[in-house]
């Protein structure tokens, strides 16, 4: 199982390289990994029909009962066919669908095959999280498939509102599940199954939130506005995601807790009520539109409301019917798509009011159809006939809510008859007053997917008995009820037998009466759900713009307040109300006399930083307050915390003097006496409350403190550094994390740097026509001597000739010389010694930054060119990627990063080892320098060059002038 799931995205990896390859033909190679899971799942028939099932597990966080589990069982068998048959077909449908040159059709070819698998093993998990997980994988594979057309905007907004209305659903059915799993005690699906959890008010929440999930996926009312939305997508992607397996998503999940909650009060007024309404609501809807795929999304809807209500029933016959019907659905509905989108093709239009003639045009296609459309409207020997006769003889047996249903099912029947005839009229007939349809010629390859369903749904109507045992499987996990109901195509004459009568000549009805029911339906039309959800969007916008108007008055310092002030009334409220210091040991003012004298000076600079101007001055004393901080680790004995915060302090004050050089000197903020008066008691309040609350939260510690534990496991792995061992294994998956944040952070700052791109060609120094930024902002003075005689007889920098004579400082360049491979071989002693000492690998990435902005400030951006040629995307990219490697490789014993260490002995060094957290250190390393090169480049080296260009030196783009001015 656990196999077929990965070939399906590791070759959907794949699809790039190959429709690049083969073209569409691609589309051949791509349908093997669904039609390889519809063969193991043919081959696994009888175990499951024979109420049996295969499963697979693998422990995923084994503390918190999550785990990888997979479970073919009979229900799961039916949506394996069908997410795995029709995906096969419908990728086979696409070789002939699209061509050669259509854009971008290595991702869509990718994203389809990377669906299949992601409804493969949605059907198949047997784990809440796990089912959780691919359940939003699929909207995210929608949301990509739908919005493929991207220069379009319908495409663009069909495809965000079906991400909005489906991952909604999904965040509130992660709740409902995350209840569920803590009620039963176990998140395994089938245990749940079997041995549901008793109905308490949690659980009955739980439900509805669950079933809040199933019904936006399934696109019932009031959900239904995305599915017709979503027709904005390639006609494949109709008939797979919305007749065969998004849509079905929602009905399984629905079939598959029913035999445990059915019986809850809240389940049945949901789901027979939405199911109803959303059966009629679509079918009347169809009826008065006149393009093609918008009748069948409209018809789909109708159905989804049909399966769902059946699913719900909760009894044994209905549960049958209801799996009768989703096979019958999808072998009707993905052909009668793909149909359309052979129309489509072949006529160059979906409108059935310039469509005459097809049919005798190509009689096969309408003859595919005419099969297709005769099963959706139930008519024999059909498979949509056999399915309707169940659901009419389960509902009709059933409580007096199920008759209610019966009637708007008989009701919604007859709306299905009349909007499959109006589809095959509309596509095929001969129409007075319109001339034929110019058609080309269709090739057997383009019409054998969707003729292949719908001669499957033609055989398995008198063969529906093939099928009888592995569907009355999944039946038979309801109780029995009475005389259980199996399928056949002839069950003689009776109730059930004449509403469908009924259905089909009062569809036929609304059929031939179809430009008075067009009016009428026009006339007494409601609002659509898509034009209230577009209305609560906008009203959404409007509301944002008012709050944000408010709020953002575009002061920083107001800003900070609110922030203050919202965290001191929260903070004093718990406070007053729990007086957590009852009891609590009282504080110390210091463990050592020096700590009091640190922190003195330290609370100066930062009272110091309310009464400057200068923003150079606020700088510098806030950078003496880190500075403070990292003393005091060094007092309190924590050198790798000291270190840490010394190297972040200092890049930090680098970075602000980067940006102010683009800044006024002063603050221009106006401040009023008593705003300033207020300032001074505000921050003093917040910071004692700060002070209060560590206090308070390290008084409160009852247990022994971990300190000791952690220094003794680390002293087993024969290490000495704990800190350092923490991040890189005890906690690396924090570290990963963080680590992952910080280069998004620092490529989101940097990019609103880089305006259009973010490399706009190698810094050479020969496009400088004349004197860089530093020389530029410098202001020459005639007393010192000009030009080269007063240049050094040696350049200590490789760019120390851009800068000029006047600027240069010969001991800054002759000690970032000497310094900046000492700087490097610390940060890598640094690096390496973290398992015994101070170091590791972010402050040893820090130390490397240092150097080259060492190498930076004493020469410039050419000079840190020369120092840094490549990228600093390939550091921070490198970075992450060793680290995610090294996490992964413990997979290898079954943990995500467990670390693995190598002993070894060489003849000159002796006995050595090495271990996986080392690399993995190596990769927080590689990933800060980059970070750390990526703030210089953009706040130094791009700013440089943006007052170089605004100030004419620059060489225009396509090469540098010769003979330009000395520099």
């Amino acid at each position: 199982m656990i196999a077929l799931i990965v070939a399906h995205f590791a070759l959907a990896a794949c699809a790039g390289p190959l429709v690049h390859r083969l073209g569409r033909r691609a589309f051949v190679v791509l349908a093997l990994p669904p039609a390889a899971a519809t063969v193991w799942a043919l081959t696994r028939w009888d175990t499951v029909a024979s109420s049996g099932a295969d499963t697979w597990s693998w422990q995923w966080i084994p503390d918190y009962g999550v785990a990888l589990d997979l479970r073919l069982d009979a229900l799961a068998e039916l949506m394996v066919l069908l997410a795995a048959g029709v995906g096969a077909l419908v990728l086979l449908y696409c070789a002939s669908y699209f061509t050669d040159d259509t854009p971008q059709l290595g991702r869509f070819a990718g994203n389809l095959l990377a669906f299949a698998g992601a409804m493969l093993a949605l059907v198949l998990a047997d784990d809440l999280i796990t089912l959780y997980v691919f359940w939003e994988l699929t909207t995210v594979f929608s949301y990509l498939l739908i919005g493929h057309g991207s220069e379009h905007r319908h495409s663009r907004r069909s495809a965000l509102q079906a991400l909005v209305v489906t991952t909604f659903g999904g965040l509130a059915m992660l709740v409902g599940f995350l209840i569920l799993g803590q009620a039963a005690g176990t998140y395994r699906i089938s245990a749940i199954v079997a041995d549901p959890p008793e109905t308490t008010l949690a659980v009955s929440v739980a439900v509805v939130l669950v079933l809040c999930g199933a019904l936006s996926k399934s696109a019932i009312w009031p959900f239904s506005m995305w599915l017709p939305n979503a027709m904005a997508a390639p006609t494949p992607v109709s008939a797979y995601l919305h007749a065969a397996a998004m849509v079905k998503a929602g009905v399984y999940l629905v079939a598959r807790l029913a035999p445990a909650f059915a019986d809850v009060p809240v389940w049945k007024p949901v789901v027979l009520v939405l199911g109803g309404a959303t059966l009629l609501l679509g079918g009347w809807r169809a009826l008065r539109l006149n393009d093609l795929k918008l009748v069948l999304a409209y018809g789909t809807v109708s159905q989804l409301g049909f399966l769902t209500l059946l699913a719900g029933t909760g009894n044994r016959n209905a549960a049958l019917a209801a799996a009768a019907m989703i096979l019958g659905h999808a072998l009707f509905k993905a052909p009668l798509f793909l149909v359309t989108g052979i129309v489509d093709h072949a006529t160059g239009t979906r409108d059935l009011r310039r469509l005459s003639g097809v049919g005798r045009s190509l009689p096969y296609v309408a003859g595919v159809a005419v099969l297709a459309a005769a099963s959706m409207a139930a008519l024999p020997p059909l498979l949509g006939f056999v399915a309707k006769e169940a659901a009419f003889e389960a509902l009709l047996h059933g409580s007096a809510a199920d008759r209610w249903a019966l009637a708007v099912v008989v009701a919604g029947s007859a709306l299905t008859t009349a909007y499959s005839l109006r589809f095959v009229w509309g596509a095929f007939a001969r129409k007075p007053g319109v001339p034929d349809t110019p058609v080309h010629r269709v090739g057997w390859a383009f019409l054998a997917p969707p003729a292949l369903l719908a001669v499957l749904g033609l055989v398995l109507g008198p063969g529906v008995g093939w099928t009888d045992r592995l569907l009355g499987a999944y039946a038979d996990t309801f109780p029995a009820d009475g005389k259980p109901y199996h399928l056949a195509l002839w069950h003689g004459f009776g109730l059930a037998l004449l509403l469908s009568a009924l259905a089909w000549a009062a569809g036929t009805v609304l059929f031939l009466g179809r430009a008075r029911v067009t009016r009428l339906s026009r006339r007494i039309a409601w609002p659509t759900a898509d034009s209230v959800f577009g209305h609560l969007l906008l009203g959404q916008e409007r509301l944002a713009l008012q709050v944000t108007g408010f709020i953002q008055r575009g002061s920083l310092s107001v800003y900070l307040a609110t922030t203050l002030l919202v965290m001191l009334a929260g903070q004093l409220a718990v406070l007053v109300v729990d007086t957590p210091w009852d009891g609590a040991v009282r504080p110390r003012l210091w463990d050592n006399p020096l700590q009091g004298a640190v922190a003195a000076l330290t609370c100066a600079a930062a009272l110091l930083c309310l009464t400057v101007r200068r923003r150079m001055k606020a700088v510098v004393l806030a950078g003496l307050t880190g500075y403070g901080t990292a003393l005091l680790f060094v007092v309190q004995g924590a050198p790798d915390l000291a270190l840490t915060q010394f190297c972040v302090e200092t890049v930090s004050m680098i970075v602000f003097v980067l940006v102010l050089r683009r800044m006024p000197v002063h603050f221009h903020e106006t401040v009023s006496t008593w705003r300033r008066a207020t300032r001074i008691p505000m921050a003093l309040a917040a910071a004692a409350t700060i002070g209060v609350g560590m206090w308070v939260a390290a008084a409160a510690r009852t247990a022994e403190p971990a300190g000791a534990a952690m220094v003794r496991e680390v002293a087993d792995h024969g290490l000495k550094d704990v800190v350092a061992t923490i991040l890189v294994d005890l906690r690396a998956w924090d570290t990963m994390g963080e680590s992952a944040v910080l280069a998004a952070a620092a490529i989101g700052v940097t990019s609103l740097i880089y305006l259009h791109r973010r490399s706009e060609g190698t810094m050479v120094q020969e496009e400088l026509r004349g004197r860089t930024a530093w020389s530029l902002s410098a202001h020459h003075s005639s007393k010192l001597p000009q030009g080269d005689d007063a240049a050094p007889e040696r350049g200590w920098l490789a760019a120390g000739a851009t800068l000029a004579p006047e600027h240069r400082s010969i001991v800054f360049e002759v000690v970032a010389r000497l310094l900046f491979h000492p700087i490097l071989v610390l940060s890598v002693y640094l690096l390496f010694c973290a398992e015994s000492l101070p170091g590791g690998g972010f402050v040893a990435g820090l130390v490397a930054g240092l150097a080259l902005i060492t190498r930076y400030l004493a020469g410039g951006r050419f000079e840190l060119a020369e120092a840094a040629p490549l990228q600093p995307g390939l550091f921070t990219g490198l970075g992450l990627f060793i680290s995610t490697g090294v996490g992964l490789l413990g997979l290898a014993d079954g943990t995500v990063l467990h670390a693995f260490t190598y002993y070894g002995h060489l003849p000159v060094f002796g006995k050595y080892h090495l271990s996986t957290s080392v690399l993995f250190d190596f990769g927080v390393y590689l990933l800060v320098l980059g970070v750390v090169l990526d703030i210089v480049r953009a706040l130094g080296a791009k700013i440089d060059r943006q007052i170089e260009r605004a100030a004419g030196v620059l060489a225009p783009e396509g090469g540098p002038e010769a003979g330009g001015a000395p520099r």
